[in-house]
């Protein structure tokens, strides 16, 4: 009978353990909250270990472009083992983001590396500011006071694309714009950039936007209806390389020959395969890698090692075509 006892307490003790998850672990749901003496305990820990606790908060993988900045965050958090310990979530809304940012702030997160894709993180975010734990935000801006910011330059990319187009194509012809209206401040920053350059470079281009997803699937889903209603299309004005992956099947399943330029954004590997592949087509990507979420980590850790640190640290834009893809080949880039 004590046998089994002492068993009992043992399975309790790890299921325990297990739901309350540790330094180091990722989870794709929001864990339920540990006590404050929990927390305050992990404190005192990685006080003794002089290790700075960092969280990490990036949505649950649509795209393969998210999937990577997880990878990244992660793998730059385990390279500064011993100076860091870190909890990694991912989550599927706005509501279930809250939930654990505010499970970090109870494990003792000192600074909190943000990725939200969805609106309403302004409250909880001020939250942890005033709490006084160091905030990161990392591409989609959040609009609060007192958050440090690394992305790439959203609005550049839109200039770097009109450069392109008109480069190839000339200062008049038909661009499709395709528009995500669903991702915030990152398509508006995109298309702003793209249509005022536009207006500069090439006033008499016509221009007709459409709305569509970050995904391939929807690439080609409203590209396929986008072919039907145009019959005569010059470029196109992809955002990102996923959805213009979708364009491409879109344009070849319908065996068009006008289009001679779809741009993208991102930095997917197998979308750079492509470019060589179709020489009757310049397809190009702004480069927006998700490895920049590295230096959001390393942004957090600086400025909790008290170190000046910049309010925003903006990556430049490079673009990638058929004439340099193979200087960004990785082999081993999850995206």
């Amino acid at each position: 009978m004590k046998k089994l006892l002492a068993f009992a307490l043992a399975a309790m003790m790890v299921l325990s353990l297990a739901a309350c998850g540790g330094a180091g672990s990722a989870s794709s749901a929001a864990p339920a909250a540990p006590s404050a003496a929990a927390g305050s305990e992990a404190v005192s820990q990685a006080a003794a270990t002089g290790a700075k606790k960092i969280g990490i908060l990036a949505p649950a993988v649509t795209h393969g472009w998210v999937a990577a900045v997880a990878y990244h965050a992660e793998a730059r958090c385990k390279e500064l083992a011993g100076k860091v310990d870190y909890k990694l979530y991912t989550s599927n809304n706005a509501e279930e983001m809250t939930t654990q940012l505010d499970d970090l702030m109870t494990w003792g997160a000192q600074a909190i590396v943000a990725f939200p894709q969805w609106k309403g993180m302004e409250v909880p975010i001020k939250k942890a500011l005033d709490a006084g734990i160091t905030v990161v935000n990392f591409d989609i801006e959040i609009n609060a006071d007192g958050v440090y910011r690394v992305s790439g330059d959203n609005e550049d990319m839109g200039v770097q694309g009109a450069k392109y187009v008109v480069d190839k194509i000339g200062k008049t012809g038909n661009v499709i714009i395709l528009d995500v209206p669903t991702s915030g401040s990152v398509a508006q920053l995109r298309k702003k950039g793209f249509t005022d350059t536009i207006a500069k470079l090439a006033p008499d281009m016509k221009m007709t936007t459409y709305a569509t997803k970050f995904t391939r699937e929807d690439g080609l889903k409203d590209f396929a209806d986008i072919l039907v209603k145009n019959p005569k299309i010059d470029a196109v004005y992809s955002m990102d390389d996923e959805t213009s992956i979708g364009v491409l099947q879109a344009i070849k399943e319908a065996g068009r020959s006008d289009i001679k330029v779809v741009t993208g954004g991102g930095g997917s590997q197998e979308y750079f395969k492509m470019m060589p592949e179709n020489k009757n087509i310049w397809i190009e990507s702004a480069l927006y890698s998700p490895s920049m979420v590295r230096d959001a980590v390393d942004v957090a850790v600086d400025v909790l090692d008290g170190k000046k640190v910049d309010k925003v640290k903006i990556i430049p834009t490079t673009i990638v075509d058929r004439d340099n893809w193979e200087k960004f080949k990785d082999e081993k880039s999850p995206y």
